[in-house]
């Protein structure tokens, strides 16, 4: 968008008529018109007021906005990106752990044997098969805070 669009946009949206805004910045309605037809530029000082009028700032208003939405759609895509991945990590550590609970499971009813040895295999000696019933739970836990942390944001 060029700056004659800009200005003219941001009249609207102020609800200004060309006189209006023209009394506001003390110029004449014709210099407004020129403006926003983009047969005229305004001076430095003039655009500094509009920026201040306006609140938006000198690189709003003179830069194309085609550099301005090509630098915010790379930072999007790649918050988007991240997003996705913390969602995808989530979504495997939950499921990673939900299977080795399952796991787990059938190991301690189909055999007995094995999960008796593994628990005594292990140097820190927490009620049974403990050790890998934390880890199951911990995985579980880290992938749904992941998923949760990436809702939050939407």
């Amino acid at each position: 968008m060029a700056l004659s669009e800009k200005l003219y946009t941001l009249r609207k949206k102020s609800g200004l008529s060309q006189e209006q805004l023209a009394e506001q910045l003390s110029v004449s309605r014709q210099a407004i018109s020129k403006w926003e037809s983009g047969q005229s530029v305004p001076e430095s000082d003039k655009l500094i007021v509009i920026s201040n009028y306006f609140k938006v700032s000198l690189d709003y208003l003179l830069k194309e906005d085609d550099e301005e939405q090509n630098s915010s759609e790379k930072v999007e895509t790649t918050l988007q990106t991240s997003d996705k991945t913390k969602w995808l990590l989530g979504i495997i550590s939950c499921i990673g752990g939900v299977i080795c609970l399952i796991v787990w499971g059938l190991i301690s009813i189909l055999n007995p044997e094995a999960s008796t040895h593994l628990s005594e295999s292990s140097m820190i000696h927490i009620d049974g098969n403990g050790i890998f019933l934390i880890f199951c739970i911990v995985a579980i836990v880290v992938g749904a805070v992941l998923l949760l942390k990436n809702t939050k944001k939407k």
